[in-house]
């Protein structure tokens, strides 16, 4: 990566860290904030990442793994509710570089995509309804609701993304650095259970 992408990827990092911007736009601000135009090479979403896990190990060291943790504990207790749709969790919660200012992002497979919002409206959860997109680009229902996280003081982003029961196919295939690029329901005990044995 030459200099100036790096320089671009360490204020991505920051401003995704400190403000909880998505990647796309901590680019976008990341260039105002350089003085750079807008259409200036950046740098690709893994090296972001490898910015942001560099940033988080040098100044977030001492809150972000309680935050994490308190996220990925919030993450689970909804993937609980909603197992029936074989919840799978993405995003910044599943990857580990997740503060206080992320939303919990969770994939639901459904074969009636109206399924989820009666189970939500049975659970006596409100929600609002907008369109969002896949990994794929394909647009999906997006649920999302607002979530008292305890351990953290504050209310945390909840958004459901609603699939079609055949998309799950595939869905756990390795991203670029050979990592799940989504979590099930198992994994994410898994991940809470080994950062608690680590304390």
């Amino acid at each position: 990566m030459d200099a100036l992408k790096a320089e671009i990827a360490q204020t991505c990092a920051r401003l995704i860290a400190e403000e909880g911007l998505d990647y796309g736009a901590a680019k976008q601000r990341a260039l105002r904030q350089l003085g750079l135009p807008p259409r200036t090479a950046v740098p690709s979403n893994d090296q972001v990442e490898l910015a942001l896990e560099e940033y988080l190990a040098l100044f977030c060291a001492d809150t972000q793994p309680h935050e994490l943790q308190a996220l990925r504990t919030l993450a689970l207790q909804w993937m609980e509710r909603l197992q029936a749709f074989s919840p799978q969790l993405s995003g910044a919660v599943w990857r580990g570089t997740a503060t206080r200012f992320n939303d919990i992002h969770l994939q639901l497979y459904c074969d009636d995509p109206k399924s989820a919002e009666w189970a939500l409206l049975d659970q006596g959860v409100r929600y609002e309804v907008h369109v969002g997109r896949d990994r794929q680009g394909l647009a999906c229902d997006v649920l999302s609701i607002q979530v008292r996280c305890q351990e953290l003081q504050s209310y945390v982003g909840v958004h459901l993304m609603v699939h079609d029961a055949l998309a799950r196919r595939g869905s756990l295939l390795p991203d670029a650095r050979g990592r799940a690029a989504q979590g099930t329901l198992e994994a994410v005990t898994r991940l809470l259970k080994e950062s608690r044995d680590d304390r």
